[in-house]
């Protein structure tokens, strides 16, 4: 991938930019990170056949014969995860060193993500479980968080989506930390993945189609558009941005997951109501950052923010784990097995946070930083 050089660029003048003021906390952006979660949880529980097949006794269509059709639509709430990790990423590198900021994410995401591919390896090799676990040695590789590029059987389903952070954040170090974050350069970043994403969509180059992520990069790009237009909501470029990725990002959706004609899939999603969870997406992380939720200030937000990530963690294969378990094991009807099996991942969850993340994060955090 070429860098672009931005150190001898110059720009015209321009008015001032309205920097968002880094100490207030953005609790609707919490409450969103959580609405995404659980679409994707309903995704896993309802919406699709495989594995949960063999937790409900049957066919998720059986259990949800409306439903289920809506819980298709939930997956969508990775590209939801995207264009926050956009906006958040770019947030909290501005004005960070490359060594904070890498101090930062690693122990954001490493110590719940340990604790759960411990947790799930260990109940998954009980006699009990009907779910078969991985090799030791897979599970070992699992715990750095690089199986998916090593093609190692995976302890966690969901940790494709943070390889591909990972990946993103690589690019957004590098390109935009280590240089020293300003709009300009910013700009800039967002600008020349656009374009090399599109560059290697046409080229069907294998490695550049792993750095570059032609498929996701929209909505990290919009993500961090939408990012400058919380700085400055009259920001042209930044709206630029956001709408070009709008645009692009739909397309791969569609293109990934309309399956109108597929005889044999689980359900039918239409491409309308692709674009339109799309759109939403777009739409709710955009009224965040022109700040028109501010209202939505409650304490109880930032509580489903810090529960957010373990849940997404733990929720898929112990999901299926819990389902089984009431509904086969106990007789409990669908409606009530869903509910339930929600809440024992966000018991399970607040767990993670209490006892793992609160302990092991700062403890991290700290080391990296002042490590060499």
């Amino acid at each position: 991938m070429t860098t672009i050089t931005v150190s001898e660029v110059t720009e015209t003048p321009r008015r001032p930019e309205r920097t968002a003021p880094r100490e207030t906390r953005l609790r609707a952006l919490d409450g969103l990170r959580l609405v995404a979660a659980l679409m994707v949880a309903a995704y896993h529980y309802g919406g699709r056949g495989g594995d949960v097949t063999t937790a409900w006794g049957s066919s998720p269509k059986d259990q949800f014969p409306t439903l289920h059709q809506y819980f298709s639509y939930g997956c969508l709430g990775v590209q939801v995860f995207f264009v926050i990790s956009g906006f958040v990423i770019c947030m909290s590198g501005w004005g960070r060193p490359l060594k904070s900021f890498f101090a930062s994410r690693a122990s954001r995401l490493l110590p719940a993500y340990w604790a759960a591919v411990v947790l799930v390896t260990a109940v998954f090799a009980l006699p009990v479980v009907a779910y078969k676990t991985v090799s030791p040695s897979d599970a070992l590789v699992n715990l750095t968080m690089l199986q998916q590029p090593l093609g190692v059987d995976r302890v966690l389903g969901v940790c494709w989506t943070l390889w591909a952070e990972v990946r993103f954040y690589a690019l957004f170090a590098l390109c935009v930390v280590l240089p020293g974050a300003s709009r300009r350069r910013v700009i800039l970043f967002c600008a020349g993945w656009t374009l090399a994403a599109a560059i290697t969509q046409a080229a069907h180059q294998p490695l550049l189609d792993v750095v570059l992520m032609p498929e996701y990069a929209p909505f990290f790009i919009g993500g961090v558009g939408l990012y400058l237009v919380h700085r400055d909501r009259r920001d042209v470029y930044a709206w630029g941005i956001v709408g070009v990725s709008f645009l692009i990002g739909q397309h791969y959706a569609v293109r990934g997951l309309w399956n109108a004609g597929d005889p044999n899939a689980f359900a039918h999603r239409t491409s309308s109501g692709i674009v339109l969870v799309v759109a939403l997406g777009f739409l709710a992380v955009a009224a965040i950052a022109l700040g028109w939720l501010n209202w939505a200030n409650w304490r109880w937000l930032t509580v489903a923010g810090a529960l957010t990530y373990p849940f997404y963690l733990v929720h898929e294969h112990l999901g299926w784990v819990v389902i089984h378990a009431l509904h086969i094991g106990l007789g409990l009807p669908s409606a009530e097995t869903f509910a339930l099996t929600v809440t024992a991942m966000l018991l399970l969850a607040w767990l993670l946070n209490r006892y793992v993340e609160k302990p092991l994060t700062p403890k991290l955090r700290s080391a990296l930083a002042k490590a060499r």
